[in-house]
């Protein structure tokens, strides 16, 4: 549901306290910094480029011991354990930045790396779905604003994805094509919701867009995962990465925050020739730096209410200048 009259309300959202950034390269009280402490007696290494390691905290644990239940037998309880892995990528040793003061050089690098998580992790035994992912800001719940993202390693497919899988795999019985790259074309003709592109990647505010400034990154070449990008191609992916998130930081002139996430074909050694390479910028933010957009009442009861087009999204993005907040 669309309600872009909504706007004209006298009361506008509840103002959140601008949320404070990082001022210096080093902080040494920051677990994420290079040579720092962690939890326990870990230390990280001096690292100058990106950093991985083992969660912590991991929400999932390779060894969980293999159970199902079934209460009462009648399908309505049912619970089974799941294993998995997760990891913490540490996108720069510098503190004080953010993806989108990461050079496109910087960000080549990081994606490299990413890669070679997919592809790592993949291979693992009993690990079926690779889920590489950035919470941005305290607004998003990320309670270190070092830069880093995260990586959760299932033994099955999440939710979101596992919809995803279905609706390609319907399509493609349907029509024989691939739903992204018939929704490519569409969008590359219409141009009303483009916000940016090049050679290798079209980012769009998606049609059926949720939150207030969501985007749709989508791979031009059908391709499954990251893995499959040459190197031009990993290039352009920095490149486009590095202007979608400086036209957030632009558009309310603050670091902005989000949930990003790259969806990437499942890694249970069936070939999914359905599965197209894209990623999604949630970003909570609706009228300016201080105001959310909160997913409450009809929301959660209905079904999601936007209180701006997804068109006007776009063209404020478009205009949103790329990379003018100081680095």
């Amino acid at each position: 549901m669309v309600s872009p009259h909504r706007t004209e309300r006298p009361w506008q959202g509840q103002s959140e306290p601008p949320e404070p950034e990082p001022v210096q390269s080093y902080d040494p009280d920051c677990y994420l910094c290079p040579g720092n402490a962690r939890a326990g007696s870990v230390r990280n290494p001096a690292y100058s480029h990106t950093f991985v390691f083992n969660n912590d905290f991991a929400a999932l644990q390779p060894e969980t011991p293999e159970v199902q239940i079934d209460i009462e037998e009648k399908g309505i309880l049912v619970a089974r354990a799941e294993r998995g892995i997760c990891r913490v990528v540490c996108f720069s040793p510098r503190h004080d930045f953010t993806l989108s003061r990461m050079s496109p050089g910087e960000i080549r690098g990081l994606i490299d790396v990413w890669v070679e998580q997919y592809q790592d992790l993949g291979r693992q035994p009993g690990i079926n779905y690779v889920q590489l992912f950035e919470n941005r800001g305290k607004m998003m719940g990320c309670s270190n604003l070092h830069p880093h993202g995260q990586i959760w390693a299932t033994s099955s497919i999440p939710n979101e994805a596992a919809k995803e899988q279905d609706s390609f795999v319907e399509y493609r019985k349907q029509r024989g094509t691939c739903l992204l790259c018939d929704y490519i074309a569409i969008e590359s003709d219409s141009r009303d919701r483009l916000v940016c592109e090049n050679e290798y990647f079209l980012a769009v505010v998606p049609f059926w867009a949720v939150w207030p400034y969501e985007v749709l990154l989508v791979s031009k070449a059908h391709l499954g995962n990251m893995g499959a990008l040459d190197a031009e191609a990993r290039s352009s992916l920095a490149a486009i990465l590095s202007n979608i998130t400086s036209r957030y930081d632009g558009l309310f002139q603050v670091p902005c925050p989000y949930s990003m996430g790259f969806h990437q074909q499942p890694t249970d050694e069936t070939d999914h020739p359905e599965w197209h390479f894209h990623a999604h910028f949630f970003p909570p933010l609706l009228r300016s730096a201080s105001i959310r957009k909160f997913m409450v009442g009809f929301e959660m009861l209905g079904s999601p209410q936007r209180d701006i087009t997804p068109e006007y999204a776009a063209e404020k993005l478009r205009s949103s200048k790329v990379g003018n907040l100081t680095r």
